[in-house]
């Protein structure tokens, strides 16, 4: 599975953006999608995760504003970010983990709030 991820940018606290990953490969084996994100000097945490069959989970730190979703074909995924903190400032990286539970990575797409 190839991730193909876009949407980041520059955004001022409180801002949203949106973030989309399309899939491409073997997209008929991805059993869930999702996002992490990595800001410097930190791990990489989980941000949201969605199944195949709709269910969600997020990040403590983000539930309530950001919402993950994936459209019908179940080869896009999108992390609507409303209400952004500096906190929130990472490179956020697609996630898709398939049947076999292998996991493919984007590239990365960068995510900046400013104060």
């Amino acid at each position: 599975v190839q991730l193909q991820a876009s949407g980041g940018g520059l955004v001022q606290t409180g801002g949203s953006l949106r973030l989309s990953c399309a899939a491409s490969g073997s997209i008929s084996y991805i059993n869930r999608m999702g996002w992490y994100r990595q800001a410097p000097g930190k791990q990489r945490e989980l941000v949201a995760v969605i199944s195949s069959g709709g269910s969600t989970n997020y990040a403590d730190s983000v539930k309530g504003r950001f919402t993950i979703s994936r459209d019908i074909n179940k080869s896009t995924v999108s992390l609507q970010m409303n209400s952004l903190k500096p906190e929130d400032t990472a490179v956020y990286y697609c996630n898709a983990v398939d049947h076999f539970s292998r996991p493919s990575w984007g590239q990365g797409t960068q995510l900046t709030v400013s104060s």
